[in-house]
């Protein structure tokens, strides 16, 4: 009774892959259910691969029910393999398609993209500017919406640098080349020039794809950045220039203020200078070198002095009192 119930339950997808020529037996049907492995997917796969005419030798029974024990997708390793054998341009190996698929990309997708290439908008859609700005050597900005028609590179999707890497890579190479040259005018008038500089350096290198071509779809002017940073220039040495003369202005105001404090002192000495006269005097007095008659004769000299001053207009009349 239990022979009849396995073999009842395994005769649907041996007689399947006997019809086929799948080779996938009885007794490794069995053996799937004891190592946990969905005997339909696998046979399903094989059949599909059979039928397809894949003859990699790699592609055993035991190697599909490993892949799937691994946590492998092996129907869509299959399909990627048998769209891979349909496009008769593409070398791809069950071994690769199996690394390709455990590294969690999905390998058909690859396929299809290297068969039909895809396009990639850039900057991306969303993105947080709508254009690549960039500032030709005369100082116009120049916005640029670019896209890039890349092909899946099988053999670098391992390891390879994602789509990501490609809008970075394209974004700068365009920026470099309306920088280095002499004119917005000629961007505008051959905006090729920007797609031969970017596809001369190569920047699909060690990426998971391949850059077929590199169009400019939209290419537009924007703001004079060469007179704006020059009008910035030019203010900030105004105020540099401002800033400057302030300093001078307030360092001749400091040294006005420090002559006023010399005259100032000047003043205090001559003061004080003339007010040791009287005393200088009344010591002549008592000493006998100047007599009463010599102190008129004197006073007479001043008066006759500051009436001529006075009648010239030099200055104010002095009072013999200034001197006491």
């Amino acid at each position: 009774m239990v022979t009849l119930f396995v073999f009842a339950s395994y005769f649907g997808l041996w007689i399947q892959s006997q019809l086929t020529g799948a080779g996938v037996s009885m007794w490794n049907l069995i053996g799937m259910t004891f190592r946990k492995v969905n005997p339909r997917s696998i046979v399903r796969s094989k059949i599909m691969a059979t039928q397809a005419g894949l003859d990699d030798p790699e592609m055993s029974t035991e190697a599909i029910e490993a892949h799937y024990l691994a946590g492998g997708n092996v129907q869509q390793v299959v399909r990627a393999l048998v769209a891979a054998r349909k496009a008769k341009t593409i070398s791809l190996t069950f071994r690769e398609a199996t690394a390709i698929d455990l590294a969690g990309r999905d390998v058909l997708e690859s396929v299809q993209t290297s068969v039909y290439p895809k396009v990639i908008d850039c900057p991306p859609r969303g993105a947080a500017k709508p254009s690549l700005d960039a500032v030709a050597k005369d100082g116009i900005q120049l916005k640029v919406k670019a896209r890039v028609t890349v092909r899946a590179n099988l053999q670098q999707l391992i390891g390879g640098a994602t789509e990501e890497t490609i809008i970075a890579r394209v974004g700068e190479g365009i920026v470099s080349a309306i920088g280095s040259a002499a004119s917005h005018k000629k961007v505008l008038e051959n905006p090729d020039v920007i797609s031969k500089a970017v596809l001369a350096k190569r920047l699909d290198s060690q990426t998971a794809f391949e850059i077929v071509s590199i169009d400019i779809a939209d290419i537009d002017v924007g703001a004079n950045i060469g007179a704006r940073l020059q009008a910035d220039q030019a203010e900030a040495d105004t105020q540099v220039a401002r800033a400057n003369a302030e300093s001078k202005r307030a360092a001749a105001v400091a040294e006005e203020q420090e002559m006023q404090a010399k005259i100032e002192e000047s003043r205090a000495k001559v003061v004080e200078s003339q007010a040791a006269v009287p005393e200088a005097m009344a010591d002549a007095f008592r000493t006998g070198k100047l007599n009463i008659l010599d102190y008129y004769k004197l006073q007479n000299v001043n008066a006759d002095t500051e009436m001529r001053k006075a009648i010239a207009g030099g200055g104010q009349r002095e009072t013999p009192e200034q001197y006491k």
